[in-house]
């Protein structure tokens, strides 16, 4: 097994410049990526530039030292410098084939898993209850089972939480009027379909927003649930339990696996919160509410912000939820990097909790908070993507429009095919469609949803990445071939088109490795897109079946290669592959 070469490399140039300069320059940042230009070979150093003023050399001699204390000669052929002191890297072809053959040999691609692994929470989804999961749920769900994906095959340990929103004010309103208007929905399990009860949680709401009366109610019935009372919490279990059914067969639905924690979780942890944050003497008393006031937020008047832990009633909120949630995953979880999946709207509100529990010490060095935020899903209209009636759009309506749409295509295309298989095409095309169309965006900004655009065989979507896939199965079939058998060491690059793809193949682990650090599925999914039109590339202008035995046998391999790239590409992004389309 073998880590990505641009991981491998940072670790000799530093050696190597510590080696010509000193211990004491162990740390400076080697500046190794890949060339943005083939014509300069396939990697650069760039750091000696940046240690010119510090040696007070030229930077062409300073590249020269660093050259001669690096060693790459079993990968590289030798370092040239260029310009102000670049240190240009070409791959030797016999290394490249010598990869090429370990890939295929390995499950893994040859990719070894992290020397030291994290414990690593993803808090992704979280829908609401008595709600139906939207478009919104869509992108916290996919881009975060997609960073746990990666994050576990690079072997952490990964938790993943779907906080639900399971608790609250709400539940009392929804209660109350549940008991008016449908008392059988409080007692009896599946009394009420989930697409009737989002309707009379929306006619709640009107109630609870007009009338103070219904909202005094509602609060008694909060304070109810809240002290265990026995009638509130069977009410409350029935509603949870119809929700969860509901979110669950979207999850199936998208392979999406989860472990629910929500925020009924923490009741219990709410108290010590506050213990806490008043023994550490952040708490300040504030028109009755506790808070904490806030570094570098302030209010219109310029005043520093406060963050309330608990409001003057007595009752807590979604803050202190959330720094109790973030205190029981570091101290009971032992997590040591935390991961937030949610929309870009709640930047602020984490930077405060985040804030506060490292001013409070509950967040040690050791630990990792990390926000990813995401932007909106927009209509054609730039508007946000809703219904033409103005309400959000149901995730469950949206996903089976996507595989209606992929159905009628493949109706088209392959109408002798047995229902079942076009059925799974249809799941398998319309669900990969929409994931794909969301992931590969760069997650922090608004995109349009177009079912034309995702569906689309041509440009950067899914249907192209698993139409590649079904290429090199259909060569095989086509050819008879038994890629499992192949003499993996008869790999020899000969014509450009297999050089560059083979270099792209090798460049997969670090496409793996930006995702994992950066947290932007979209880096993974450029990589896949770029790979398919290289595969392509090299399709088109290198004959495999009909190449000479010793050609055809290393350009299989090379198909071979490509497809298992893809197709394990694909499913850390949640998308699994067709054999035929």
């Amino acid at each position: 097994m073998t880590t990505s070469i641009l991981s491998d490399l940072k670790i000799r140039f530093s050696k190597a410049i510590a080696a010509a300069f000193g211990e004491e320059y162990a740390n400076h940042d080697p500046a190794v990526a890949p060339s943005k230009d083939a014509k300069f070979g396939d990697y650069q150093c760039n750091a000696a530039l940046g240690l010119t003023k510090k040696l007070k050399q030229k930077p062409q001699d300073v590249a020269a030292q660093i050259i001669a204390n690096v060693q790459v000669d079993d990968m590289f052929e030798a370092p040239t410098i260029a310009g102000a002191g670049f240190i240009n890297l070409k791959l030797k072809l016999s290394y490249l084939e010598a990869q090429l053959a370990k890939m295929q040999k390995s499950d893994r691609l040859a990719i070894a898993k992290v020397d030291k692994p994290d414990r690593v929470i993803v808090d992704f989804s979280s829908p609401n209850i008595a709600k139906e999961m939207h478009v919104g749920h869509l992108r916290s769900t996919i881009i975060g089972d997609s960073i746990a994906r990666i994050l576990e095959f690079q072997g952490h340990e990964v938790l993943r939480l779907n906080h639900v929103g399971d608790w609250g004010t709400q539940f009392g309103m929804l209660i109350s009027y549940l008991r008016e208007v449908y008392p059988d929905a409080l007692t009896k399990a599946d009394a009420i379909a989930i697409g009737d009860l989002v309707e009379l949680y929306r006619a709640a709401k009107k109630r609870f927003d007009e009338d103070e009366a219904f909202k005094e109610t509602s609060r008694n019935a909060v304070v109810e649930l809240q002290a265990g009372g026995t009638e509130a919490k069977l009410a409350w279990q029935l509603l949870c339990e119809q929700s969860r059914r509901e979110f669950q067969k979207i999850y199936d639905a998208l392979n999406i696996q989860l472990e629910e924690r929500g925020e009924s979780f923490y009741n219990q942890f709410l108290s010590d919160v506050v213990t806490d944050l008043r023994e550490t003497g952040l708490l300040q008393e504030n028109q009755g509410a506790l808070c904490v006031f806030l570094e570098g937020f302030t209010n219109k008047d310029g005043q520093p912000l406060p963050l309330i832990v608990q409001k003057s009633d007595g009752g807590y909120n979604y803050a202190t939820t959330d720094l109790a949630a973030l205190r029981y995953r570091i101290r009971e979880d032992k997590a040591t990097r935390i991961i937030y999946v949610t929309d870009i709207g709640q930047s602020g509100h984490f930077a405060q909790v985040f804030q506060v529990a490292k001013r409070a010490n509950w967040i040690p060095e050791t630990v990792q908070t990390t926000h990813v935020p995401f932007g909106l899903v927009m209509g054609d209209d730039g508007k946000k993507f809703k219904t033409r009636s103005g309400d959000t759009i149901a995730l469950k309506s949206l996903l089976e429009e996507a595989i209606t749409r992929a159905r009628a295509d493949i109706e088209t295309r392959n109408p002798e095919a047995s229902e079942e298989f076009k059925q799974d095409v249809a799941e398998a095309v319309g669900l990969g469609a929409v994931k794909y169309a969301d992931l590969s965006q760069n997650r922090t900004s608004n995109y349009i949803f177009s079912f034309d655009k995702m569906l689309a065989l041509q440009g950067n979507t899914a249907p192209y990445m698993l139409y590649a896939y079904v290429r090199v199965q259909g060569i095989g079939r086509k050819g008879e071939i038994d890629f499992a058998s192949l003499n993996v060491d008869a790999v020899k690059l000969t014509q450009d088109p297999e050089i560059v793809l083979a270099k792209h193949l090798l460049q997969f682990a670090e496409a793996i490795d930006a995702v994992a650090e950066e947290l932007f599925p979209n880096r993974l999914c450029q990589y896949l897109f770029e790979l398919s039109q290289k595969f392509n590339q090299f399709f088109e202008q290198c004959p495999v079946l009909q190449a000479e035995e010793s050609e055809r046998i290393s350009r299989l391999s090379l198909c071979d290669i490509t497809a298992k790239t893809l197709k394990l590409g694909l499913n850390l992004l949640g998308i699994r592959v067709l054999e035929r389309m």
